[in-house]
């Protein structure tokens, strides 16, 4: 059990707090390919092989292979047996399972939230961050869907239910991928302030059911959105990343 130190009585200092562990090459070698396969850069579909992929960031084929490992673990890719890696295709029934468990965490949130006895201190934040003049919107749709990921984690953070928050982040890692496909629209930037200020204000009016059908509703449309864009992700053509003398960014 962990002690608290008060200064000022004789005791200790606490000693200082690690650093924090800096980037290896394998954990920028990771990120890179992660970001290629949620840009869609790299397909659900495409094989490489290891050589490829150290030529293409420019590495030797050990911290190569860590990375890979450490995606295929994830459920990005799959190593065949003399055959390379493989991205492995899109599951869209697990992502329609996914967002309906999302949406049954969120409105029980949203729920406890309007049944408690005062606004949650977390309140006031959010909204100085969502219902400001739209002049002052976000417009950088990555930086959106960052502070969306934030505002729909601090609606579950709010009820202290440590489970539901342990698996909702889980939920929105394994549906980040296309996720954040909402915010390539403009428009769909513009809908996401309005709506989450319309879920605030009915959570402020501890008006429950108005609370959950604004987020249900605000889930709902980004699902249709962000399948309709996928689909046209995945239909539509790329120049392909590893075929002979590609250009190579360095990680």
């Amino acid at each position: 059990m962990s002690k608290t130190i008060e200064f000022g009585m004789g005791l200790p200092s606490p000693s200082p707090r690690p650093k924090a562990k800096p980037d290896t090459l394998v954990d920028r070698i990771y990120r890179k390919i992660k970001d290629d396969i949620f840009e869609f850069r790299i397909l659900p579909g495409d094989e490489f092989t290891e050589t490829a992929i150290a030529e293409y960031v420019e590495a030797s084929r050990t911290p190569v292979r860590e990375a890979l490992f450490r995606l295929e673990n994830e459920g990005y890719l799959q190593c065949r047996f003399r055959h390379g890696w493989f991205v492995n295709p899109f599951d869209f029934k697990a992502f329609e399972d996914l967002y309906d468990l999302r949406t049954v965490i969120e409105s029980a949130a949203v729920t406890r939230l309007c049944e408690s006895a005062a606004p949650h201190p977390d309140l006031p934040g959010l909204v100085e961050d969502w219902c400001v003049d739209p002049l002052a919107r976000v417009q950088d749709g990555l930086v959106v869907a960052q502070r969306d990921e934030a505002f729909h984690g601090a609606l579950v953070a709010s009820t202290g239910n440590q489970e539901m928050v342990r698996i909702h982040h889980s939920i929105t890692e394994r549906i980040r991928i296309i996720r954040r496909l909402d915010f390539t629209v403009a428009e769909r930037v513009a809908i996401t302030y309005q709506e989450h200020g319309a879920i605030l204000q009915a959570i402020l009016a501890f008006d429950a059911p108005e609370a959950v059908r604004r987020l249900r509703e605000h889930i709902e449309v980004s699902r249709q959105e962000v399948r309709k864009i996928t689909f046209e992700r995945l239909s539509g053509g790329r120049t392909l990343l590893f075929q002979k003398g590609a250009s190579s960014p360095t990680v």
